[in-house]
């Protein structure tokens, strides 16, 4: 775990970021890494001197396996509110699934780093069926009157209610995997897309970014990779040379 911003916490997860938002005692946990990251996140809670039932609001990004793990856990052991995109909270129930799935990267076996990667998440938990039946929509436009005071900003397209997330008093960013840093399936480091067989939202990916461009932030805090330190603008530019 890192302090990327004063009381904003990366926490790594199996090839996968979560973050806890620290306001006084209280916390908000942004993305839950796989389930068996749950450990993970309650050792970092822990580490801050808090306990899990101080967690007082988990947010998705998005409701991909490797997203929902602490948060579907939380929720049920602790009842503490999940929330979401309006678009997303379907998803979140499981009344329909945007997620790739083993045979979608078969064709991919050979490619750099995919057999171990999938070994590495199978291990994870990235098998296993997660939903958040009662998951909420983000209760009013701006910011969220939670720890971190967090304002959601729409980046549908990797899932059709993918969100980030912004954090104006501090500079920084949460970008999901609407712009991430590093993956185990890239061969690159810096600001780039998800590869494509992640993608399932009805939106364009590359179009989405348009909103993360005017935020005011140079801390950016990816779902998958390092937080960079730079203007949120330049890495967006960045990923638009490479695509």
């Amino acid at each position: 775990m890192s302090e990327v911003a004063s009381g904003v916490f990366q926490v790594s997860g199996t090839d996968v970021n979560m973050v806890i938002l620290r306001d006084g005692d209280a916390l908000t946990l942004v993305d839950g890494g796989y389930p068996r990251d749950v450990a993970v996140a309650e050792r970092a809670i822990r580490s801050l001197g808090r306990h899990p039932e101080d967690v007082q609001a988990l947010l998705l990004t998005h409701a991909h396996i490797d997203h929902m793990g602490a948060v579907a856990a939380f929720h049920e052991r602790y009842g503490t509110p999940v929330y979401t995109d309006a678009v997303e909270v379907a998803h979140a129930r499981r009344d329909y699934l945007e997620q790739a799935a083993a045979p979608d990267f078969l064709p991919m076996i050979h490619k750099h780093g995919v057999l171990p990667w999938l070994l590495r998440v199978a291990r994870a938990g990235a098998t296993r069926k997660v939903a958040i039946p009662n998951v909420r929509a983000f209760p009013a436009d701006g910011s969220i009157d939670i720890p971190g005071a967090p304002v959601p900003v729409a980046t549908h397209g990797h899932t059709s209610g993918h969100t980030a997330f912004h954090l104006p008093r501090h500079g920084v960013v949460i970008t999901g995997d609407a712009l991430v840093t590093a993956h185990p399936l890239s061969k690159v480091l810096g600001p780039q897309l998800l590869p494509p067989v992640f993608d399932h939202g009805t939106g364009d990916t590359l179009a989405a970014l348009d909103a993360l461009t005017g935020l005011d932030a140079d801390t950016i805090v990816p779902g998958h990779g390092p937080t960079l330190s730079a203007p949120i603008a330049d890495a967006v530019a960045q990923v638009r040379e490479r695509d």
